[in-house]
């Protein structure tokens, strides 16, 4: 006879189709927790009774309770099983108690506020972590080693008599200044062709993704994105009302496939796919160029961390590949100088800037023109460029100190066929039987940052790859030494051999 919560969870199985199998066992549990059909210090049923009246594995029911203790809604006592914490994580009593008000028909109430269908969505697609510091957080800088003095008194100078023109509201596509010292660096660094006339200036790069998708797209549109791909990228899109194509990722980079449907809009990440680290070959991206000019399609180049290449010489930028290309460049300074800057870039065709110019001012007016005009200086006085060289060293030496520890403590075979040598972040590849998402999930319970590569793709498939998403820019040797051993306590674990394991860090 099945149990009240076995019924429970089953009755939601049949709802939900997200994600894989043990991602829908915890989010039913989570619930029942939610809903108060398991109550504070409630003891969960043993792992392989619910199995049996969930006619699942054993390992499904145990991960999803290993991901149930690391959001802190229960709570593991060894040798008397598994408890619903008593006080629950408020955020998502928060999240649950708004999607919950909005699923339940009521009556017109004028003081009544629920979420739209897109705001309940993207809650419930949202990958966004709140530990956004710290080993192993995929993609953070070290935002410690900017030279903060030197921006400071750029930005004291020009605070204390400010033009008024930069007090105010702007529909320029952001300040000449930096648009113009933009183009000069990207013209340099990256290849790409272009002139301060090209370039807008968004809060990041989310903001330029939102700009290209609501200006060039309609809803139903398709859109391919690569697959595995950037979460945030997708969820932008995704309320945006566009379908989203997943197209596959091999060691040239995104295979481009026809037979998707013809696309409006392509986005991709040629210099360092991410996750994977791949890079798009030169046939690959004629092969695109090709295509986008034969079906009037818009590629979109996310060009996030190519400042960092370790090893031989940079790739250049898609956009610079052939005169007029229909390609949109974006990049920011998230990864270069620091995150909260907010700061990023669009480089448009020329026959897109004043189209795009005014759309961004309608939708988000233009502002932080002093920020602006300081970034333009820090970079014209050549202080820009030093620290990018700066840290390209220090990275470099942080990422072959974290590839040393793999390779000693695991395996050469657990370093990503398809790294090359670039970015913030690597990753480390595990068997295609184990369970990336418990891994991560066990570490952070540990305080270990890392990130499942599994959950980077669309759809859970059995194509997608299992492995850990490991940055190791904001993280210095001494510290990823102790990490790296909390992480190979939970690779054991879940099975993993390790190498020298009397050395264990």
């Amino acid at each position: 006879m099945r149990s009240l919560l076995g019924d429970h969870v089953l009755q939601r199985l049949q709802q939900e189709s997200e994600g894989a199998l043990h991602q829908r066992v915890f989010r039913c549990l989570r619930s029942a927790i939610l809903e108060k059909i398991l109550a504070p210090k409630t003891r969960l049923p043993a792992s392989r009774d619910l199995a049996q009246e969930l006619q699942v594995s054993r390992n499904t029911i145990l991960t999803a309770y290993e991901q149930l203790q690391a959001e802190g809604y229960v709570e593991a006592r060894t040798g008397h099983g598994t408890w619903v914490a008593e006080h629950l994580p408020e955020a998502f009593l928060n999240s649950h108690a708004a999607k919950k008000q909005q699923q339940t028909p009521k009556k017109k109430d004028k003081n009544s506020y629920v979420l739209s269908q897109r705001g309940a969505s993207l809650i419930g697609y949202a990958a966004a972590s709140p530990h956004q510091w710290g080993a192993f957080v995929p993609g953070a800088p070290d935002v410690t080693e900017f030279p903060h003095h030197i921006f400071s008194r750029i930005q004291s100078k020009l605070s204390r008599e400010p033009d008024v023109e930069r007090l105010i509201y702007s529909n320029a596509g952001g300040c000449i200044e930096l648009r113009q010292a933009l183009a000069d660096y990207l013209r340099v660094a990256r290849s790409v062709q272009c002139d301060a006339d090209q370039i807008i200036i968004t809060e990041g790069i989310h903001q330029a993704i939102d700009l290209v998708s609501r200006a060039l797209t309609d809803i139903g549109d398709k859109v391919w994105v690569e697959d595995p791909s950037y979460w945030g990228m997708r969820n932008i899109l995704r309320m945006n009302g566009l379908e989203l194509k997943p197209i596959p990722v091999d060691a040239e980079g995104i295979m481009p496939d026809a037979a998707k449907g013809i696309p409006k809009l392509i986005f991709v990440t040629p210099s360092h796919q991410y996750p994977l680290g791949s890079h798009l070959s030169l046939a690959r991206r004629k092969q695109l160029l090709t295509l986008a000019r034969q079906h009037r399609s818009w590629i979109v180049e996310d060009d996030y961390d190519s400042e960092f290449r370790f090893s031989g010489q940079p790739y250049p930028a898609l956009q610079g590949l052939e005169p007029n290309a229909p390609v949109i460049y974006m990049g920011t300074f998230s990864k270069t100088i620091y995150p909260a800057l907010r700061l990023g870039y669009l480089v448009v065709p020329r026959q897109l800037f004043s189209s795009l110019r005014i759309v961004s001012a309608e939708l988000y007016r233009g502002g932080h023109l002093l920020l602006q005009k300081a970034l333009a200086e820090f970079i014209q006085e050549g202080h820009y460029a030093a620290h990018i060289r700066r840290m390209r060293l220090l990275y470099g030496k942080r990422r072959a100190y974290l590839i040393e520890l793999i390779q000693r403590y695991l395996g050469p075979e657990y370093v990503h066929e398809y790294d090359n040598a670039a970015g913030l972040h690597l990753v480390l590849k595990l068997p295609t039987e184990c369970d990336d998402v418990a891994v991560s999930s066990a570490a952070l319970a540990r305080g270990v940052k890392v990130r499942p590569l599994s959950q980077y793709y669309l759809n859970a498939h059995a194509q997608a790859q299992k492995g850990l998403l490991m940055g190791f820019a904001c993280v210095n040797e001494k510290d990823m030494m102790m990490a790296f051993g909390t992480l190979l306590q939970c690779l054991r674990e879940a099975g993993i051999q390790t190498l020298n394991s009397a050395q264990l860090p």
